[in-house]
């Protein structure tokens, strides 16, 4: 599993219980948190891309 599900997954848990208990705070901070592991998977996939991209390159030019 990769970090970014599971800070998704923590922030979706956090945002849940602060609306459950009513609690503004905690559920901001879920919000926050699921979209900071959004923003990871971005970087993620990404890196991944910028991984593959030097082979791509050389099947285009051979």
């Amino acid at each position: 599993m990769r970090k970014s599900d599971m800070q998704k997954g923590k922030g979706k848990v956090k945002e849940t219980v602060g609306k459950v208990t009513g609690n503004k705070e905690m559920e901001a901070e879920g919000k926050a948190e699921e979209m900071a592991g959004k923003t990871r998977e971005a970087a993620e996939d990404m890196r991944r891309i910028a991984e593959k991209a030097p082979d791509a390159m050389k099947r285009r030019t051979s």
